[in-house]
């Protein structure tokens, strides 16, 4: 079992940057891959960003590459999500998620899951 908090959501203007951190506490000892998904009112959860357990391998949806990075410590147990040049459009739940290993990065994939941070931006 993996238990993870997120924190670092907030309100900031479009063009701003947020960083999210997702501490993680339990069966931290095994190999994990961390993921973001984000879900906005009336829409799906969505997957945005991945990092291996090594930090070698990272993936971004489209929507956020360019703009968003996915980084790790595992000395920490935590992992970030540096978000940059935010738009409206990335108002939502942000949800830390953690799995020993995943196919297609969809949230069934992923077991284990934080409680969300809201992050808002401004237009």
């Amino acid at each position: 079992q993996v238990q993870l908090v997120e924190s670092g959501g907030g309100l900031v203007q479009a063009g701003g940057s947020l960083r999210l951190s997702c501490f993680a506490s339990g069966r931290t000892s095994s190999s994990y891959v961390s993921a973001w998904f984000r879900q906005a009112p009336g829409n799906e959860r969505e997957f945005i960003a991945s990092i291996s357990w090594s930090g070698g391998s990272t993936r971004y949806a489209d929507s956020v590459k360019g703009r968003f990075t996915i980084s790790r410590d595992n000395a920490k147990n935590t992992v970030f999500l540096q978000m940059n040049r935010l738009k409206p459009d990335d108002t939502a739940v942000y949800y830390c998620a953690a799995a020993y290993s995943t196919i297609y990065y969809i949230p069934s994939d992923f077991p284990y899951w934080g409680q969300g941070t809201q992050v808002t931006v401004s237009s």
